[in-house]
């Protein structure tokens, strides 16, 4: 009696193994960009903060770069996953997906978009930002 496996059979084990592995990159993946996500959704909120702060002490609302946050201003910093910007006129803040400098793993399958914050406290965004 011979003891082993035969090629066949490891063939299967070997695809079987394989198609697991792809199932779980893809998750793996889908849960990293859903926690960048609550990243900028908590330094939007930040953001949120300073402008109220910033508009009960001057009555108006300032852009990035007059409320000193340490977040990255229209570019992709090496830190972040995200650019930021906010709007004078109206608060607004929005942060941008960075896609450039290995930031995304494909950003062809949706890592392209923007989350904003209103100074109501509303998110939007465009693309696929939920």
């Amino acid at each position: 009696m011979r003891r082993g496996f035969t090629l066949l059979e490891l063939i299967v084990v070997v695809i079987i193994v394989g198609i697991l592995a792809t199932l779980g990159f893809v998750q793996y993946t889908a849960m990293l960009e859903k926690g960048r996500k609550a990243e900028a959704r908590s330094i939007l909120g930040t953001l949120r903060q300073l402008e109220v702060v910033r508009y009960q002490e001057t009555g108006a609302y300032s852009d990035l770069s007059n409320l000193s946050t340490g977040v990255p201003d229209g570019t992709c910093a090496g830190t972040h996953y995200f650019s930021y910007a906010c709007t004078s006129g109206n608060g607004t803040c929005t942060a941008t997906r960075c896609t450039s400098g290995g930031k995304t793993p494909d950003a062809g399958a949706g890592f392209n978009y923007t989350v904003s914050l209103d100074i109501n406290g509303t998110f939007s965004g465009t693309g696929e930002w939920q």
